[in-house]
């Protein structure tokens, strides 16, 4: 994916902080933070979405996932917890055309919100996604 800016930061095109690097995962701090320690993590292959990722590759992306997340809990002066965030397609937020997962470190009063409203759902209604979900799994 020649045009993709993932794959330019992974190739060393397009400078990074980066925290974490191995053969097919990079950890990079995000140029835009939500807040301080705000990092990236990205398989260097291109995928578009989660779906199109082998499962041992996002074993690998998911153990560095903890590995950052970790060390930004015990390094980041003021973090008391952290989101991690992946969307897939534009509908869902996605910007970035390439799998990514953010590490959001989250401190008291930093006005960061990603709630919802809550719903209710009927248990029949419950149970009828529920039987469509299974059929394809």
């Amino acid at each position: 994916m020649d045009e993709c800016i993932f794959c330019k930061i992974a190739k060393g095109e397009i400078p990074s902080t980066r925290l974490f690097e191995n053969e097919k995962v990079l950890a990079f701090l995000d140029i835009m933070p939500a807040s301080k320690g705000h990092a990236l993590v990205i398989p260097k292959k291109h995928y578009r979405v989660l779906l199109d990722m082998p499962h041992e590759e996002l074993k690998e992306v998911m153990e560095v996932i903890q590995k950052v997340a970790g060390a930004v809990m015990s390094t980041i002066d003021g973090t008391a917890g952290f989101n991690v965030l992946q969307s897939n397609e534009e509908i869902a937020g996605q910007v970035i055309p390439h799998v990514h997962f953010h590490i959001i470190p989250r401190s008291e009063g930093d006005n960061l919100d990603f709630s919802w409203e809550h719903g209710k759902a009927e248990l029949e209604e419950l149970a009828k996604y529920a039987e469509l979900v299974k059929k394809g799994i």
